[in-house]
């Protein structure tokens, strides 16, 4: 398996610096492509792909302003997605005084912006890391040509940077810095929210008591179908070193659906009515390890990774509510408006909600304790991010 290091390893200065005088000025041009197929046609996307590609494929690296690193026995891992960081001073805040979080030593964090209007242009990971004096590495996953999905398209204000992706933070140095470039689950610049790009996960290895310990943030694919899920982990599994103590951590859209298109996703709809809603989720969306994702989780375990002891298993990580706005605003981009109905009453001895375990751990050669997952980020009247956190702590001695 190659891994696509790009120029290495930039400060956000310099990637941001490309993009605005060599790629910007022509985002408008390339949106009017309706698929990869037609942007690979396109001769000015011809003209700037190399210094596209290298800005996709660089890990964005700074020291900290100070050095916080401890020696303990035992690390905190946190994994998070952050819902791009749109609340970004709610989350800063949470990380400095909530009383798990702030004993965190490293933050595998899914869905960073730097420049996006949707999150006050803020560099996510970047600015984070300055304000807890942590180490950190992003790996850009997509430039995206619009300002992003649902409400985000309200926001005031352009995109500065556009870029989207996932990062590493950590109160130990960052050694060897890797993306894992995955396949994409369907194709970003024919949907409504145009990215240029793939997913990719983010390696990086710390070195605690002697031990050299490997990080891996992932982001499956939510637009994919399970095999495709699978086969993501396939490629990040086999990128990292054989049989390294590693961590494994993000946001895996372990939903059970088949959502590469609107038509798969309503058929499954339509099956796991037949099976029973109430069924469905005590038996299926907390547990899809058991059959809709069970290849994903062999796949784990055939490569010496364990996830029972590293997640709190059966308990709900998001929690999808026919009346949430954001949540249905950005399901009717690709899902017709007549399904909602038919939602609505599948859910309707539930409350109209629906809990699903979406974000997890896989550990391989490392004693876990205490899984955990965060509730009250979540739920509080403002939100900090549409997921709750997962945390977990590795004992070294």
């Amino acid at each position: 398996m190659q891994i696509e290091n790009g120029m290495g390893s930039n400060t956000a200065h310099e990637v941001a610096e490309q993009i605005r005088t060599r790629i910007k000025p022509f985002l408008t041009e390339l949106s009017a492509s309706q698929s990869s197929a037609a942007l690979l046609q396109n001769p000015t996307y011809r003209q700037i792909q190399p210094v596209l590609e290298q800005v996709l494929h660089t890990v964005q690296t700074a020291p900290p302003p100070s050095i916080s690193e401890t020696s303990k026995s035992t690390i905190r891992v946190l994994a998070w997605n952050i819902e791009r960081g749109k609340q970004f001073a709610g989350q800063l805040e949470a990380f400095r005084h909530h009383p798990y979080l702030a004993e965190c030593d490293v933050l595998l964090l899914t869905e960073t912006d730097v420049g996006m209007a949707r999150s006050a242009n803020l560099d996510v990971a970047q600015t984070l890391a300055s304000e807890l004096g942590f180490h950190y590495a992003f790996a850009p996953c997509y430039l995206s040509l619009v300002k992003g999905s649902g409400v985000e398209r309200d926001v005031e204000g352009d995109n500065d940077v556009g870029l989207h992706g996932n990062a590493i933070l950590s109160r130990y140095p960052l050694h060897n810095q890797r993306v894992i470039p995955l396949h994409n689950g369907i194709d970003k610049m024919a949907s409504k929210e145009q990215r240029i790009g793939r997913q990719a996960a983010l390696s990086a290895e710390i070195v605690v008591q002697g031990r050299k310990v490997s990080l891996v943030c992932v982001h499956l694919d939510a637009n994919s179908s399970q095999q495709h899920r699978a086969d993501q982990m396939q490629t990040v599994l086999g990128a990292l070193p054989d049989h390294s103590q590693a961590i494994v951590g993000g946001d895996w859209n372990t939903t059970t659906f088949n959502s590469s298109s609107a038509f798969r996703a309503i058929t499954g709809f339509w099956l796991r009515v037949f099976m029973g809603p109430g069924n469905v989720i005590r038996n299926h969306y907390l547990h899809p390890y058991r059959w809709f994702e069970r290849r994903l989780f062999q796949l784990l375990e055939a490569a010496g990774f364990e996830y029972r002891e590293s997640n709190v298993l059966g308990e709900h990580t998001i929690y999808y509510h026919v009346e949430d706005f954001r949540t249905h605003k950005g399901l009717a981009e690709w899902v017709p408006a007549w399904c909602f109905p038919f939602i609505r009453w599948s859910l309707r001895d539930h409350g109209g909600g629906c809990p699903l375990k979406i974000d997890w751990f896989a550990t391989r050669g490392l004693s876990v304790r205490n899984p955990r997952v965060i509730h009250d980020l979540r739920e509080r009247p403002t939100p900090l991010s549409d997921h709750d956190a997962i945390g977990v702590d590795v004992v070294l001695d």
